[in-house]
């Protein structure tokens, strides 16, 4: 098959491909350098919106709506921008190897591509009740939500079982956002988790009770402290039963796993250094092989506002590392340097009414403020979180975007704070006077 050469290559076609076409766009990348190579058979397009309007039953979004960049109010970037940029959108083409030494990929179907500069924009994949050996966890209708070809799937189960029985299992982000949509799709929805609480690696257990309740208030069923350990099918191979490990069984006509991600790093194992589970990169996201970027979800990056090093599965990173390394390339070009990545931790959902945001570190004591009762007509409330006499972050659900605003000022800042009880009374009024 004829080698395909490029001078930069951008491997995997989510998000922070997306946002990093763009940058290339505004570097004034010339027709024929850059691909984009992606197993996916769409061009990029922003991922939160198929755990959220994508399967709403009526105003669903659906593509070419949300291709990047309108997630962040850009331009968006539909497949014709690709042709008019003379970037290459290799699509429907998965990598089964990549050679860092002689800056060649292959793929499945055995075409290499050589490039002169790697980004490696390869995201997480779903981890999966099969992983696991999950006795019958290769029935129908158990599904994973990560990819449009997920979504598309998820939406003709709820069709076909419309009005059913749908069991979710996991309650991080995926849980709790399909759990609403599955709700607003009329479904008969349980919840189960084997954590004390939902979303227990950001939420505190005050924050969490405020969702607990207001989920059970729309009619949600949340089993808490115990797993899916076995799934009966029917004739037709459709799972119909969920064993848990606490002994009951459920009836479901519908499950959706969201159990957690893994980095996509495995075709770059013993060629790179490798940190906290992802690909080490510097502040402006070079790994330590030359010509090699990492960003999103893959990279394991300097936290200069902390003084350590993370790795974030977040859209907000995915977008701004992106953009961070395209201009490190392009500076680098030149002999020019750029400021160094400096980024406050963001996260953020929206189900039902409810829309929440969180920035800073979750760690040290926290502390409520507002009314976080689940039958409160209003529902504003949020949490502060001291560590070493500062506010290190800030959580607040129902927030004003100038709210918003004021509480990501306050997780930046890390204004002295002088004691919990001081920041429980005084609420938002704190925020807004940093």
């Amino acid at each position: 098959m004829a080698e395909q050469s490029f001078k930069y290559v951008i491997l995997g076609g989510g998000v922070a491909a997306g946002y990093a076409a763009r940058e290339f766009g505004k570097q004034g990348v010339k027709p024929g350098e850059l691909a984009i190579i992606s197993k996916e058979a769409v061009a990029p397009y922003e991922r939160p919106a198929l755990s959220k309007a994508y399967l709403f039953p009526e105003g669903t979004a659906r593509l070419p709506g949300f291709h990047t960049c309108v997630g962040s109010g850009g331009e968006r970037l539909l497949p014709e921008w690709y042709t008019e940029k003379g970037v290459s959108l290799i699509l429907s083409t998965e990598i089964v190897k990549a050679d860092l030494a002689s800056k060649t990929l292959t793929s499945a179907s055995g075409e290499t591509f050589k490039y002169q500069i790697l980004i490696i924009a390869t995201g997480a994949t779903v981890l999966k009740l099969t992983d696991f050996g999950v006795q019958g966890a290769d029935s129908k209708n158990i599904l994973y939500l990560r990819e449009i070809d997920d979504a598309d799937k998820l939406v003709e189960a709820i069709k076909a079982k419309k009005g059913g029985k749908a069991l979710v299992v996991g309650g991080g982000y995926i849980g709790l956002e399909l759990s609403a949509a599955l709700k607003i799709n009329n479904y008969d929805v349980s919840m189960v988790y084997p954590e004390p609480w939902c979303m227990p690696r950001l939420f505190t257990a005050d924050i969490a009770s405020f969702y607990e309740g207001y989920y059970e208030n729309k009619g949600i069923s949340i089993i808490k402290g115990t797993v899916a350990v076995g799934f009966e099918s029917n004739d037709n191979g459709e799972v119909k039963e969920v064993k848990l490990k606490d002994g009951r069984v459920l009836e479901a006509d519908i499950v959706i796993v969201g159990v957690g991600a893994r980095p996509l790093t495995g075709l770059f194992k013993g060629q790179v250094e490798e940190e906290k589970g992802g690909i080490k990169t510097d502040a402006f996201f070079k790994t330590s092989v030359p010509d090699v970027y990492a960003v999103g979800d893959v990279a394991t990056f300097p936290m200069k506002i902390y003084n350590d090093v993370r790795r974030v599965e977040h859209v907000d990173h995915a977008r701004k590392s992106a953009e961070q390394a395209v201009k490190a390339i392009f500076a680098g070009g030149l002999g020019e340097s750029i400021d160094e990545y400096e980024y406050l931790p963001f996260f953020y959902s929206r189900a039902f009414d409810l829309s929440w945001q969180f920035y800073g570190d979750n760690v040290g004591d926290s502390v409520i403020f507002g009314d976080n009762n689940p039958t409160s007509a209003t529902h504003k409330f949020g949490s502060y979180w001291i560590k070493d006499g500062k506010v290190v972050g800030v959580f607040l659900e129902s927030g004003t975007p100038e709210e918003n605003k004021a509480i990501a000022k306050v997780a930046k800042v890390q204004p002295p704070a002088s004691s919990l009880e001081q920041l429980a009374k005084e609420g938002l009024t704190f925020a807004s006077r940093i």
